[in-house]
């Protein structure tokens, strides 16, 4: 307990990983994890800041704020941090004309031939933008593990020579974002995420706490990952909420 105390002390504010946190996806709509809709509310609840972040690039802000306050969860589209505003803003800033293999189905559009049109693309480009809303590996719906945006941006730098930019987790641009929506600095934040290096060490390099969840797409092999150790590893986001209102607010 009183290491828990030691970790968890002066955290003001917590940062919601959504996908294999507060729910797995599904062609259905997905399913909540147990425990995971009150678990928020009793946050919302607290003395404690919350904010949401996601790097879904399958449906806007508001399709996926309205799919998780049907499931019960008490979230708003002003309380999400997402990679597509971010973007947008950046192709604006810069004047770019986006080739875009972002559209209704995310998932199914990343076929050969898709992927071998934007590769023409940038092959194209004197000097080519490869611009990616997070580098997952994969991810968890209610069917199983599923291929995420990582596989696929790391097949277009492998095969154009050039590097992407990632404006989602894990780069720290999107959680410093984060912060200053939330108006906590990063020393009083915490993190809680299924993602041992995408939500846990992205966190941790901006100076941040992380909790992992052994929901989602945890695996065992998590806990002894070679570069990223998280603050601390409960079974639930149930459980991480328990030891917050017990250590973080005093």
């Amino acid at each position: 307990m009183a290491a828990w105390g030691k970790r968890l002390a002066g955290v003001r504010g917590v940062l919601l990983d959504i996908s294999g946190v507060l729910y797995d996806g599904g062609e259905d709509g997905g399913t909540p994890i147990p425990g995971s809709v009150e678990a928020v509310a009793r946050l919302k609840r607290s003395q404690l800041k919350v904010r949401f972040c996601t790097n879904d690039s399958q449906k806007s802000r508001r399709e996926l704020v309205g799919l998780l306050q049907r499931q019960g969860f008490d979230i708003s589209e002003g309380e999400v941090t997402s990679p597509a505003p971010a973007t947008s803003l950046i192709l604006k800033e810069r004047g770019l004309r986006p080739h875009l293999l972002i559209h209704d189905d995310a998932g199914e559009g990343f076929s050969y031939q898709n992927m071998n049109k934007a590769f023409r693309v940038l092959m194209d480009l004197e000097k080519p933008v490869l611009i990616s809303l997070g580098k997952g590996r994969y991810y968890k719906e209610t069917s199983g593990l599923m291929l995420d945006v990582g596989a696929y941006m790391k097949a277009l730098e492998y095969a154009c020579g050039i590097e992407a930019e990632v404006v989602g987790k894990p780069s720290p641009e999107y959680f410093q974002s984060a912060l200053k929506e939330m108006g906590v600095e990063a020393h009083e934040a915490i993190m809680i995420g299924d993602d041992i290096v995408g939500d846990v060490g992205g966190a941790q390099r901006c100076g941040m706490r992380a909790l992992q969840v052994r929901t989602g797409k945890f695996r065992p092999s998590d806990e002894q990952h070679p570069e990223v150790k998280a603050d601390g590893y409960v079974d639930n986001l149930a459980e991480a909420v328990d030891l917050l209102l017990q250590h973080a607010i005093k």
